[in-house]
């Protein structure tokens, strides 16, 4: 099996959104992180012919979140989130900036991490990546990872947010990077996709992990 992935910029800091799709099961598939504009996303289905069948967040940060509500409503699809920040979304206006209003979500399936999740006929693996936020966690399926942001090209999740911690960071880095191989594809929350062998041989904060 192979994977098919879009990848939308949404929101005001161009938050990436991803549909994935197994190509066997194209009529079906998975939105990753529906951060913003959910009609723009249900356009996009449409346009690819498949409904969606599940809706992963990586992680509670409000441009992660403002189209969940919407969408899981839209399409009758389940929302997967960590249990211990599922409260950043049924309480997101708690958590957004000035002037940014989201719709509230009760997720419908409470994450731990190290679970697996057969949704569009794909299997994902589920992993808690803490740092940037205390309960982050990544996807993995078919030799790709949709890290949300603990890992982007050339950058890695900022750390001076509430309940963020540096060495967190970096050792979660280290379990992705000695769970999955070099050339598995890094799906981030923004920018390009790069590769972990990729971020560790030249990521210039990841210095440590080369000593």
């Amino acid at each position: 099996m192979s994977l098919a992935v879009d990848r939308y910029e949404l929101g005001p800091i161009g938050t990436n959104c991803y549909v994935v799709r197994a190509h066997d099961r194209a009529h079906e598939a998975v939105v990753v992180d529906p951060g913003a504009d959910a009609p723009r996303i249900r356009e996009q289905l449409a346009a690819l012919e498949t409904s969606c069948a599940a809706i992963l967040i990586t992680h509670g940060h409000w441009d992660h979140l403002g189209g969940v509500a919407e969408l899981a409503r839209a399409t009758g699809a389940p929302v997967y989130m960590a249990d211990d920040e599922r409260l950043l979304l049924e309480d997101v206006n708690s958590f957004t900036p000035p002037g940014v209003e989201l719709q509230p979500y009760s997720p419908d399936v409470a994450l731990q991490g190290d679970e697996i999740l057969e949704l569009a006929g794909i299997s994902f693996e589920t992993l808690r990546v803490p740092g940037h936020s205390p309960a982050h966690l990544a996807y993995y399926a078919d030799g790709a990872v949709f890290s949300g942001d603990l890992l982007f090209a050339g950058s890695v999740g900022r750390t001076d947010l509430p309940g963020a911690d540096w060495d967190t960071l970096v050792g979660s880095i280290r379990t992705l990077a000695g769970r999955y191989p070099r050339d598995t594809i890094v799906y981030s929350g923004h920018g390009p996709e790069t590769t972990i062998g990729a971020e560790l041989d030249r990521n210039p904060f990841l210095a440590e992990l080369r000593a």
